[in-house]
Parts: structure tokens; sequence; C-alpha cells
């Protein structure tokens, strides 16, 4: 089941989910991880989360969050556990993320990926995603979607 993120309730599993799947790709110091980690509840309070739980809403086991700047849907987190990958679930919240920013007029895409992930890589390309630029700073690719659904 997909539905909006309840505050506090869920965020302890997002946390997880974020130092489970995201944190081990990241090429950030410690330092920098620890700054983003602070602001992560604040992040959080910005944009929509969406979240994947059982039945019974009481397992978090995948999240989706994400901001919209006037035509530009800004993907900012993606996690799925590693017990609930390739069940199309990340694929899924992209889906709803898309559906909802294009009803409120967003036209086109954008979204990080670490150099090293080429699961995540492989995955937006599938969804038709193209890479646009490295970011060397962080050492990120830059993917854009000119078209949303």
């Amino acid at each position: 089941m997909i539905r909006y993120r309840k505050p506090g309730y869920d965020d302890p599993m997002i946390l997880q989910l974020i130092e489970s799947q995201l944190v081990p790709l990241s090429h950030m110091t410690k330092k920098e991880l620890d700054t983003i980690r602070k602001d992560i509840p604040s992040r959080l309070q910005r944009g929509v989360t969406l979240v994947t739980s059982s039945e019974n809403g009481d397992r978090v086991f995948a999240f989706i969050h994400f901001m919209m700047h006037g035509e530009l849907l800004y993907i900012d987190m993606l996690a799925v556990a590693s017990t609930a990958q390739r069940k199309r679930w990340g694929a899924r919240l992209m889906e709803h993320a898309e559906h909802f920013a294009a009803t409120r007029g967003c036209t086109r895409a954008k979204v990080m990926v670490d150099i090293g992930n080429t699961s995540g890589l492989n995955f937006y390309r599938k969804l038709g995603y193209t890479v646009t630029r490295i970011i060397e700073p962080s050492q990120c690719y830059e993917l854009k979607k000119n078209h949303l659904v």
C-alpha cells in the first residue's frame, strides 16, 4: 500500500532506510553526513513524502520524498528496503510522485544519483531519465526527464 507519510510515526523507519540504502552509496565525508542527518527532519517537512507499508500500515519498507518548484519536480530521496527491491515498489512510488506533480503543473523532473550507484542509474534510465551532467564536488549524476506522465 502507498500512502502519505505519517510524521513521527513513519520517521524512524524512513531514517533506517536512509541509513541502510542511501548512506552507503554516498561519497560524503562523515562530517557532511552528520550535517545532513541533522537536517533530515526539517527536510521531510518540505515537500511530499510517500511511503509503502504493509497492509496494516505498521512497517514502512520504501519511501520517496520530492519537492516541486514551478514546473520542476525534484526527487530528493527514494529508498526501498533490500528485501522489497525488484518488486516494482520504487517504480510505483515514482509513478505516484510524477502523477502528483503533473496534476499540479510540473512538466519535467530531476534527480541526483551517486556515482557508483549503477542500479540506481539503470532504474531511472528505465523510467525515461537521462544523464545531463556529472556534478564533481558531490560525485553525483544529475538526471532529467522532460515529460511527466
